[in-house]
């Protein structure tokens, strides 16, 4: 797939961010709380970067009232752990002096999404957040991304989809997009086989290929 890039669209959790604390903290209380064994920092990521971590697949029938525990848990401290990763800034600040527009699209949910961008000041580089709202398809399903790229009037083709999962990279290949993956949890074989075109160790690797693909139309 090539053609020149006309957006880029950026996963959260483990890709711009290290949401992950919280989270990790949040779901492993809840687990003892309902008697399950907790997961490490590498199942939790892994889990979470397949698209597959719902509270039915982790809690079966009490997935409501364990969705509500897990909630209350992590909202205590959201704002207070989450942090920039390294390269994020320096790729959002590019890519608005390049004039090439930028998406959020994470399973995260819409306003927590919205209200840790504003937390990091980073919504005036940001054309769109398509965060996880009621009936709306999460990826690996393509529809968010779909989305992304109508709210910026470009075609899923010309868009690249960054992430650090499994579901980015299927998402993207769904969608029509190139996925470029971010090697942490998952290998660079592992997203390649989930459709990345590419598979970098950080965001800078990242920033260094959409300047050398990008194809600028006049």
């Amino acid at each position: 797939m090539t053609g020149s890039i006309r957006a880029v669209l950026l996963d959260m959790d483990g890709t711009i961010v290290d949401a992950f604390a919280p989270i990790i903290r949040a779901l492993n209380q809840t687990f003892v709380e309902f008697g399950l064994p907790p997961m490490s920092e590498q199942e939790v990521k892994r889990h979470t970067g397949r698209g597959d971590c719902s509270m039915k697949a982790l809690f079966g029938e009490r997935r409501e009232e364990a969705s509500r525990r897990f909630l209350e848990i992590h909202d205590e401290d959201d704002l207070q752990h989450i942090r920039p990763l390294p390269g994020a800034e320096e790729l959002l600040q590019w890519l608005d002096e390049q004039d090439i527009p930028c998406a959020v699209v994470t399973s995260k949910s819409q306003p927590r999404a919205e209200a840790q961008l504003d937390r990091l000041g980073w919504h005036p580089y940001i054309a769109t957040v398509i965060g996880k709202i009621d009936g709306r398809p999460e990826k690996p399903d393509p529809a968010p991304l779909r989305l992304a790229c109508e709210d910026m009037d470009v075609s899923p083709a010309q868009a690249i989809m960054v992430g650090d999962g499994i579901a980015d990279m299927k998402a993207a290949q769904r969608a029509g997009s190139r996925g470029l993956g971010l090697c942490d949890a998952f290998s660079a074989e592992e997203l390649r086989a989930a459709g990345a075109a590419a598979c970098f160790k950080s965001l800078n690797e990242v920033q260094a290929w959409i300047r050398q693909h990008r194809q600028p139309t006049n």
